[in-house]
Order: C-alpha cells, then structure tokens, then sequence
C-alpha cells in the first residue's frame, strides 16, 4: 500500500474543515502508517485571477503556511517526512508567479482547475458550464505547457475534465492521448484522485459496500473521476502514477485504505494491473 501523500489541504483555502490544525491532519497521517506527507493547500495568487471566495489562501498568508509546516516538519521528523507546497494552476502569463511559489516551497502539484477562454475570461471545471471542444483540448495544452516550463512535479486529477463532459468520446480520447504524450515527454506522474471517491460516500451518503459492483460501477462513473476510460489509456504509455487522498476534512486520511480499494474497483483490476505505480522508495 502506498505509504505517501503529496495531496493535502488546510483550513486556509476557506472549503476544508475550518477548524481543523495543520497538526491534526500530521496526527492522522502518522496513526496511517504514513512516512512521507507534502501539504499542496490551493495556492494564492500574486495577481488574483480566481475571484471566487474560500477557494484559495490571501498571498499574505503563505509565509504563515509555509512556517507552519515547517514547524511540524521539525517536530514530528523521528516519525514522518513533511513537505511544503501548493496546488496550482497554469495560465498563460503567470509563469514567473508560479515559478516563485516553487523556489519557496519544495513541491508543486498541478491541479488545472479551469482554463481561459478566447476572451479570458476563467472558465471553471464543474457545474452547468459548456465547454467547447477547443476549450477542452486548451487544458490539455495549458498542462503540457506547465510541463514545458517544469512547473509541477505531479498532475493532480488529470481527468478533471470529464466533469464537463457528457461521456468519454472522441474529443477525450484526443486531449487524454495529448495529455499522455506530454507527461510521457516530461516524466510527470499523474494521480489517481481519491476525492470524489470520499465525496460519493460521505457527503452523498451513499452506502457503496450495500450496493452491488455492477451498481458501484455505475456510482463511480457519475462521480466523473477517476475516469475509467482515461485510465485504460494511460495504462499503454510509459507514465508513472500515484494515489492522491486530496485531503480536506477531518477523518479523510483515516478511510485511505478503503479509499484507495474503492478506486481500484472504480478503474478495474484490468488497469490497476497494467499502471505503473509510483513506489514508495522513489523520490518525486
């Protein structure tokens, strides 16, 4: 079982559990046996693009964050392995930005969130929005260009873009194989995101170990990722890949277990299998 996470949130980024230390999320880790643990909470913006309220940490916040864990890292070093970071998105313009939250931390996550459109105006993965078919193959582009400018270490839900996709079509199959080309290009491992997962059970209140497999197949796939069909193509390029808890909430560390064998139900032992999985040793 995997024994790190490089996906983990605060109460800074204003939707994680409020009231909820930076210790105790580095408490439950530890009770799961982990051994390595980078926070990546929602990264702030020097020029804010995001307008949204409680999706991100204030820029000011950041030394206050970045201090935090590295106050824990200290304390806790006999018994894990913390690491500094942000989750991130790429937009054209923002290289510079972006590359100094990197020289202040020691991980990257690319989490690509929403993309502009041909006015730039953001437009954000989730909801009711239409994505038009070149919007959807510009994310696969703005991905393969923070690739380019070796900005992130790990693609989080790489997949993400299902959420505004009827079904796994033509187009999809296009931007997964242009995605697959470039981190195969660059050495990115992409990551297997846990969150809608914990989501469908916990905040849907879906019982999934009362349903049967053909009805948690069908739970799985309304959750829009992982993506099965995404993931069946990744299986035939030389990628890396890894788990991602995308941790938010009191108690979501302690299901990683059930967690991550709900995931490999929702994929099939059929790629499981066939995935190359990051391994513990490795260093990313």
């Amino acid at each position: 079982m995997q024994n790190f996470n490089y996906h983990s949130h605060t109460y800074r980024c204003g939707h994680a559990d409020l009231d909820m230390e930076d210790e105790e999320y580095v408490k439950e880790y530890i009770k799961m046996g982990f051994k390595k643990v980078a926070f990546t909470d929602h990264c702030p913006e020097k020029n804010r693009i995001d307008v949204r309220k409680n999706m991100r940490m204030d820029y000011d916040r950041r030394i206050e964050y970045l201090n935090s864990i590295k106050f824990l890292k200290e304390k806790y070093k006999t018994k894990i392995e913390l690491e500094t970071g942000y989750e991130v998105e790429y937009l054209p313009g923002e290289e510079e930005n972006l590359r100094e939250l990197k020289l202040e931390t020691d991980k990257l996550i690319l989490g690509q969130h929403f993309i502009y459109d041909d006015n730039k105006n953001l437009k954000i993965f989730g909801g009711a929005t239409i994505f038009l078919d070149k919007e959807l193959i510009r994310y696969a582009e703005y991905l393969e260009k923070a690739m380019e400018y070796h900005i992130p270490n790990i693609i989080a839900h790489p997949d993400i873009f299902m959420l505004n996709s009827a079904k796994f079509g033509e187009i999809e199959e296009k931007i997964t194989h242009k995605i697959c080309k470039a981190v195969e290009k660059y050495n990115v491992p992409l990551e297997i995101n846990l969150n809608k997962i914990y989501a469908l059970k916990y905040y849907k209140n879906i019982d999934l170990d009362r349903l049967t497999k053909e009805e948690r197949q069908k739970a799985f796939r309304k959750a829009k990722y992982p993506c099965r069909e995404f993931w069946n193509i990744v299986k035939d390029y030389n990628i890396k890949v890894l788990y991602g808890i995308d941790a938010h909430h009191r108690g979501q560390i302690l299901r990683w277990n059930e967690l991550v064998e709900y995931g490999k139900e929702a994929l099939g032992e059929e790629i499981i299998s066939k995935l190359n999985f990051v391994k513990n040793e490795e260093n990313i």
